[in-house]
């Protein structure tokens, strides 16, 4: 999972992940939506597949990537832990914020 983490923490990669969401894509459609030459979104793309995020298959001349969704769904998994938190915290954050709109109404 620290590699997922890695492979997503640049932000080209990032969005290279967002663009694959809607599907398999060509190397040279990632390259048309990214402001990089094709030899840095290859070097990217190579991270990913690295980092198993991505799976790649030639068709003729091209290489289309798609997303594989075991280690995302791993990554989603690791997260829930952690949503549970996130709610107790937003939970005291409305209560205070409610007290402080109290306190505001009495002045």
């Amino acid at each position: 999972m620290l590699e997922t983490f890695a492979a997503l923490a640049d932000p080209t990669r990032l969005r290279i992940v967002e663009l694959l969401r809607a599907g398999p894509r060509p190397v040279g459609e990632i390259c048309d939506r990214l402001p990089l030459a094709q030899p840095q979104v290859s070097k990217h793309l190579r991270v990913l597949r690295d980092a198993g995020l991505v799976d790649v298959r030639p068709r003729a001349q091209q290489r289309i990537y798609g997303l594989r969704a075991a280690p995302l769904r791993e990554l989603s998994e690791w997260l829930e832990r952690f949503r549970d938190i996130w709610g107790a915290r937003f939970e005291q954050l409305d209560d205070l914020l409610a007290e402080i709109q109290r306190n505001e109404e009495k002045r």
